[in-house]
């Protein structure tokens, strides 16, 4: 009897094992699964890392800001364009800003750079931005900046921006404009942007100043 009952298991061990090795495999349904994965990349675009669709960085930057400045920073004694006047914006930074009317909400007397850096947040590395004033460095004690010197931003225009290591691309002692406007694109309402030199902006043509 014993040796029936293992002669018995071992048969059924095999019928097992074989039905396991002889499963058979319907290539319609490995087709439609190929397909239902192919169609749901295609419903769902390349993302970052933070699961936001990779698109230009510029067109979701934090335009606005809340209206706050560096401490130190100077306010211009005769500034080309007065708070409460109007200027035409000759050079944007960003989609929709050149052309816009601006209004000047504050004006200040210091060095403003271009610079270079990698954001923090991992994001792509940001090439001749513009513009961060010298208030704005971690280093500001320091004296004035030239190109090719290493500073640590801080300032909080763009996500990834505070406290990055960049390189200073350009510099120069101006006067920098806090400007209201709105994008000629979208429509959108900018407040307290900065900033904007003198240099990026003209008088209207009916301006009063």
């Amino acid at each position: 009897m014993k040796k029936i009952a293992i002669g018995m298991l071992t048969l059924f061990s095999a019928f097992v094992i074989s039905a396991c090795g002889n499963e058979e495999v319907n290539p319609d349904e490995v087709m439609e699964n190929e397909e239902q994965t192919e169609t749901e990349g295609e419903e769902h675009p390349e993302m970052d890392e933070h699961g936001d669709v990779d698109e230009d960085e510029h067109a979701h930057m934090d335009h606005s800001s809340s209206g706050e400045v560096p401490e130190g920073l100077e306010e211009a004694d005769n500034p080309t364009f007065e708070v409460g006047s109007h200027a035409m914006i000759t050079d944007g930074h960003m989609p929709g800003m050149e052309g816009a009317e601006a209004t000047i909400v504050g004006a200040y007397d210091t060095m403003v750079y271009a610079v270079s850096y990698d954001p923090t947040d991992g994001g792509q590395r940001e090439e001749n931005h513009k513009w961060v004033i010298h208030e704005e460095l971690e280093e500001a004690d320091q004296d004035p900046f030239e190109p090719g010197d290493e500073v640590t931003l801080n300032a909080d225009h763009m996500a990834g921006m505070e406290g990055a290591a960049a390189i200073i691309d350009s510099a120069q002692q101006t006067t920098v404009y806090m400007v209201d406007f709105t994008l000629t694109d979208n429509g959108e309402e900018v407040v307290n942007h900065k900033w904007v030199t003198e240099e990026e902006l003209s008088e209207l043509e009916h301006s009063n100043h």
